[in-house]
């Protein structure tokens, strides 16, 4: 029986790895900009109009924000987990325009000093960190008529707001650790993001090809910060 601690989250994303392959893993080809996860040919980069400079919270292995730097985009991608931070940034050493940082989103929206021309989330901090906690913080650091855009899995109907996703991750522990995840169908969100100060917000499914299975949300909304 094991004594070790009980898994932090960013031990938890430190195990998510979608590469099942043998050895080192090869740079992705990144040729679009993805908010589905799925190749359906749904919308791309131009979601987010056209920015100077982005945040992507929660890169995972970086192809969305590798896209961006390619077009010319000053591109900060952040994470919590290590592992996730240190791979992405062997993936991606000769992107002149990308910057990967180890950070918690809500610690690093705190601390940064500049804002940012869109803040992107695809399935990534947004669906996994509380929107009251988060929202403000972005609303902070959206430039005036810049993006705010995140997706997320569709949520089953009657599973919105926390939902807990637990699971066991690491060999040889036998707590499981509980990560939630905010979810909510598109008029909750609009309604959330209104209440946190943002305008011009579109929410909508994006359906998945397989009609038995559960679309993408994707929601757009802008800061009315000054």
């Amino acid at each position: 029986m094991s004594s070790a601690a009980p898994m932090t989250p960013a031990e938890y994303w430190d195990k998510y790895k979608p590469y099942r392959g043998e050895g080192e893993q090869p740079r992705p080809e990144a040729r679009a900009f993805d908010w589905t996860g799925l190749a359906d040919g749904g919308p791309g980069a131009e979601v987010l109009g056209s920015p100077r400079t982005a945040l992507d919270m929660g890169p995972a292995e970086g192809e969305n924000a590798a896209v961006l730097a390619r077009a010319g985009v000053e591109v900060t991608a952040v994470d919590f987990s290590a592992v996730q931070v240190e791979r992405a940034r062997r993936l991606w050493n000769t992107e002149p325009r990308l910057t990967f940082v180890h950070a918690e989103a809500c610690a690093f929206l705190d601390q940064a000093v500049c804002r940012f021309d869109a803040i992107y989330s695809t399935w990534g901090a947004v669906w996994f960190t509380d929107p009251d906690e988060l929202f403000p913080r972005v609303a902070a650091r959206l430039a005036p008529g810049g993006t705010f855009a995140f997706s997320h899995r569709e949520p089953a109907v009657g599973h919105y707001g926390a939902q807990e996703m637990g699971g066991k991750w690491l060999e040889g522990r036998e707590t499981e650790l509980t990560v939630w995840r905010w979810q909510y169908g598109p008029e909750q969100w609009a309604d959330i993001l209104k209440r946190h100060g943002f305008t011009t917000i579109t929410a909508k499914v994006l359906p998945n090809p397989d009609p038995a299975a559960l679309g993408t949300l994707l929601v757009t909304a802008q800061s009315d910060a000054t």
